[in-house]
Parts: structure tokens; sequence; C-alpha cells
């Protein structure tokens, strides 16, 4: 759900005193903007900070997870290309684990895969009272796959007994990088027959993913293929209209947004929403999310049975194909999904062509 920067051959890439003299004449930018602008990866702007403000850790996603758990009320960032979802609580009942790690608190729901957690770091920036720190963590190819940003109530003592535990020895300034090469199904050997005996057949949400990988089938081609009684199209302002119906509905809902690393899931009612030019903004106490609207090519609506009974989904895909976000009503295991979500799912604009 993330891309790599194109990035030059690595004997042309900027070093470290080349990238912060250039950002000392571009101070303003976004650091994500601006490490696109020299063509390198955001990890790769910040290692070019060691020893002055960045310090890189050891990712041992084990001891990182239960590290955050002392630091108290943080704010947890995932992202991708298209959209920023911020979640603020602390990291409660963590479940570590090699291949996958959860965090299932209150306000901070993650789930983890630690194979792709690559580099990490410790960032300071300005001083004294407005001094700002945070973790920041990146994937092979130096995209971000996770974030945690302090605030006025943490512990700051328990995030320097971390970062101190987590310190690497190698602290000079530069990263390598390399190219994360994405896995993809062109389906050729699944026919729509079997995807629909396989989709019919499913009891569990989480069976969904597995059902792709057997059958080699990208998600979105899986959307395009299994027909309308389980995937139909929806006009891309359906993304708006969903949180403002929810929003005035005050129905409680699940948002999904995915890293390389790291999903991160919103589950509760959404207030206070704004569009910003191409930005859509939800400002509300625990939970932040900035979309880019004109990134959505392709809107769905999914249904996809379960032991509980059929769950419906409104999922956001890109230009390229990749999943940008994902709704669900507010639902628990065993029980049935919002009759209220339904409708809301059900009743959104088709795409213009479907309509006509």
């Amino acid at each position: 759900m993330s891309s790599s920067a194109s990035i030059a051959p690595s004997q042309a890439r900027p070093q470290a005193a080349a990238i912060r003299a250039a950002r000392a004449a571009d101070p303003k930018s976004r650091e994500r903007d601006f490490a696109a602008s020299l063509g390198i990866s955001e990890a790769e702007f910040i290692a070019a900070y060691c020893g002055e403000g960045a310090t890189r850790l050891n990712v041992r996603v084990d001891e990182v997870l239960l590290g955050l758990k002392g630091l108290g009320e943080v704010m947890a960032l995932t992202r991708n290309d298209s959209v920023v979802h911020e979640k603020i609580g602390a990291y409660e009942k963590v479940v570590t684990g090699a291949v996958n790690a959860l965090v299932l608190g209150e306000n901070i729901d993650l789930r983890i895969f630690p194979k792709l957690w690559a580099h990490g770091f410790a960032v300071e920036k300005g001083e004294d009272e407005e001094k700002r720190l945070s973790l920041q963590f990146f994937d092979a190819a130096g995209d971000a796959v996770h974030k945690v940003h302090l605030r006025p109530a943490s512990d700051v003592e328990a995030y320097h007994r971390l970062v101190a535990s987590l310190r690497a020895e190698d602290q000079a300034p530069g990263l390598a990088v390399r190219p994360i090469e994405e896995k993809s199904f062109d389906g050729a050997g699944a026919g729509a027959d079997e995807l629909r005996a396989r989709w019919s057949a499913l009891k569990d949400t989480h069976e969904f993913f597995g059902m792709l990988r057997d059958l080699k089938l990208d998600r979105r081609a899986a959307l395009h293929m299994i027909g309308p009684d389980y995937a139909w199209p929806l006009d891309p302002s359906g993304v708006r209209t969903l949180l403002e119906r929810a929003a005035g509905e005050d129905l409680p809902i699940m948002c999904f947004v995915g890293s390389r690393g790291c999903i991160q899931i919103h589950s509760g009612p959404v207030k206070a929403i704004s569009m910003m030019g191409p930005w859509l903004n939800i400002f509300d106490p625990t939970f932040h999310m900035h979309l880019r609207t004109d990134h959505v090519v392709e809107l769905w609506g999914v249904r996809k049975p379960t032991k509980d009974g059929a769950v419906t989904s409104v999922e956001a895909y890109d230009a390229a194909g990749r999943l940008i976000v994902q709704f669900f009503g507010l639902r628990h295991e065993g029980e049935e999904e919002l009759s209220g979500w339904k409708s809301l799912a059900e009743t959104l604009p088709a795409r213009a062509s479907e309509a006509a």
C-alpha cells in the first residue's frame, strides 16, 4: 500500500552533507515531499541527520512494542501515498510475534508485520519546551511503516530509556536502501466460476487474503471479476459522502489504513470532517485522517459472507490499483454488521458509467 521513491543508482545518490545543505536552502517543505524532490527516501533524509537530532535504532519490533507500553499517551501514525491515519492513545494489549504482532488498545489498534520493519530512528526537533520527540520506522526501501510522536502527557523518561536500549552502534550519517519488488498476480489461472465458489464459501473476512493468494489474484482484479452481488463500483466522490453521512447519523465505523508493514485501525464515530483542496480531513479528539480524494480512482462496495452474516466494506483504490483506505461498520466477532452501515454502503452513488 506504499511505493518507493524513484531513486537513482547508489553512486549518484546525494550524501548526507549534500542532503543537509539542500534542506538548509529549503527548510519549509514537508520532509516527505523534500526527500522525493531529491530522489531519495524519507528514511535516507532522516539518516542524514544521525548525530544531529536523529539516533539510529536497532529494529527489534517486540522490544519496540513492549517499550511503547511505558510511554503513556502518544500519537500513532501510519500512512501510505494517499492517506495519513493518526490515533491518539496508549499502546495497550500488545501481542508480540516474529511474523505478526498486534496492538489491541482502546484507541491504538494495529496489525504489524515485523519482517518488513528494516530501519528505525529516534528523532528530536526543536529545543526546550518546543522539543518534539518521535520514533520512526521504515521498510527496506526507506518508506515509512509506522511512527510514534510523543505528546505533552507522554513519559519522556520512558522514551529515553527505550531509545537507549535500542540505540545502534553505528551512528554514522547515511543509509543504504533497496527497492522492494511488489508481489502482483495476474490471475491467469483463476476463472470467475472458481473465484465465486471460493468467495461464496468464506466464513470469516480474514480468509479473504488466503483466497486471493491461493487463486493468484490481485485484490482489485477480483472485484472486477466477482460480479455485482459481491462487489459493485461506486462513484469515487462516495468517500466524502460516506464519512459525512456516518457523522450525521452518529454511525460508528472502522477505518483501515496500511503501509507495507502496519495496518492501523480506527473504530468508533467520526465527527469533524472538512475539505481543504483535495484533502478530506477528520479532526476528532483521538482520530485524525488526511485523505487525498484526487487519488481515489476506483471506489467499491464489497460484500463478503461470514458465519455471522454478510459483512460489507467500502474500499478506495488509486491509479496503480493499490488499496488506499477501507471502511466497515463497527462490529465485533460474533456480531452481525450494523443495519445502518449496511444501508449506508448500499446506497452510496454508483459510478457514473454504471448508473447510466
